[in-house]
């Protein structure tokens, strides 16, 4: 947006979602406009006697402005508050009867009246306050030069006026409390989901630590250990295993202190060993005792650590949803080990996950967890307040392996989540 775009105002309820909404403030100035144009011409030349010409100026600039007001309300009250005082002061020079309104004639609280409800939608409470205060002054300072003495009714434009002013500031108010707390709505739903991301990504990073670590210590233990295990090693050797041994501790050190970032006062137990295929049974069964049949194809490959314990938390998350959200449905668990040759029909079919790559040519990992529709509608919820890491958790821990992600309901109520785990080094990033 440029500065003059910035600066150019807006009409009024111009950000309204229903275009009808937006048009309105138009169309009833217009209405406005070109009803009370005449209207004021012929009352002020036929009931009150002015003079044509000065009745016809009057008419304009009270009227017209009203178009104006749609976008400027303020400087379109400068002119019409200046016409109807001018008018009041012109209707003194004529004779006209006592029933008649002054100093302001009907047509002209008709407008502005309908002018005040559009400062009151656009101005802030100071703005509107001294508004009616110079109506107020005004009509009592005419008053005192009342051609026919005065009443209640000469102050009618004052508290017609008033109630105009509150009432569109109110609106207004109302309308800016609402929009801030979309805003803010819309706001706190997306740090929660950036939280939610950040905390899951935190999770997946401590898990891989103990992985990744106990390969560390493995190197590390081995390059130590070489010098007497092995006979006879030359000494450059024994310098090399020796400068193994420290780039691993020193590697170690490093992932340690890294990992103090990332973890709190609450992620306790962490230092058992990390659950992979041989565990995901062990779900099944707990799953089972819940009171849903579970049918369960297991796959005794040997993976990398990092794609099995990737495999037990989307099982173990798919199947926390079922027993969420369909409980008592038939759940199919299957794991498997093909090249993607082999699964030709079943891949064709698939949709697009994240972190998918084309030409994949290793072996793959699929996981597969599809659930019936329950036996009867969930009352509610069985947990409420969740964390809101299932779908996110999934597609971080298959993007960090490199796989496909495909999860979403069936059309007979039921849900599937399949996944694609590389298996080869160079699919592995």
């Amino acid at each position: 947006m440029t500065p003059v775009e910035a600066e150019r105002p807006r009409a009024l309820l111009a950000g309204a979602s229903r275009r009808w909404v937006r048009l309105l403030p138009w169309a009833v100035a217009f209405v406005l406009c070109v009803a009370l144009l005449p209207t004021t011409i012929v009352v002020l030349t036929a009931d009150y006697g002015l003079n044509g010409g000065l009745a016809s100026a009057l008419a304009v600039a009270q009227a017209a402005p009203l178009l104006l007001a749609v976008v400027r309300p303020l400087q379109a009250w400068y002119v019409v508050f200046a016409a109807d005082v001018a008018g009041a002061l012109m209707l003194l020079t004529v004779d006209f009867q006592e029933r008649l309104l002054w100093p302001f004639p009907p047509m002209e609280i008709v407008g502005y009246v309908g002018l005040c409800l559009a400062l009151g939608l656009r101005e802030r409470r100071r703005t509107l306050l001294l508004v009616w205060l110079a109506t107020a002054g005004a009509n009592v300072g005419l008053g005192f030069v009342a051609p026919h003495g005065t009443g209640a009714k000469d102050l009618l434009l004052t508290i017609l006026g008033g109630v105009a002013l509150l009432l569109g500031g109110v609106l207004r108010e109302r309308y800016e409390v609402q929009r801030r707390l979309v805003e803010q709505e819309t706001i706190s739903e997306a740090e929660r989901g950036r939280r939610t991301l950040l905390e899951e990504r935190a999770r997946i990073a401590r898990e891989l630590h103990d992985v990744v670590a106990h390969h560390m210590s493995v190197i590390t233990v081995q390059a130590d250990t070489a010098e007497y295990r092995l006979a006879a090693l030359p000494p450059d050797v024994r310098e090399e295993f020796t400068s193994i041994a420290a780039t691993a501790r020193e590697s170690l050190g490093e992932m340690r202190r890294l990992l103090g970032v990332l973890r709190n006062e609450e992620a306790h137990g962490e230092l058992v060993p990390q659950p992979g295929l041989a565990q995901i049974g062990q779900l099944v069964e707990a799953t089972a005792r819940t009171g849903g049949w579970v049918e369960f194809t297991p796959c005794d490959a040997e993976v990398p650590e990092a794609v099995g314990l990737s495999a037990y938390r989307i099982v173990q998350e798919a199947l926390a949803n079922v027993v969420r959200h369909a409980p008592g449905a038939a759940t199919h668990v299957s794991l498997s080990v093909a090249r993607p040759a082999d699964e030709q029909g079943e891949g064709r079919d698939e949709r697009q996950g994240d972190g998918q790559r084309e030409g994949q040519g290793g072996e793959r990992l699929t996981v597969l967890v599809v659930n019936d529709p329950p036996p009867e509608p969930p009352a509610g919820p069985l947990e409420v307040g969740g964390t809101g890491h299932g779908l996110v958790g999934m597609r971080e821990r298959v993007r960090l392996v490199g796989g496909t992600l495909d999860a979403g309901p069936l059309p007979d109520g039921g849900f599937r989540v399949a996944a694609q785990l590389p298996l080869t080094e160079e699919d592995l990033t």
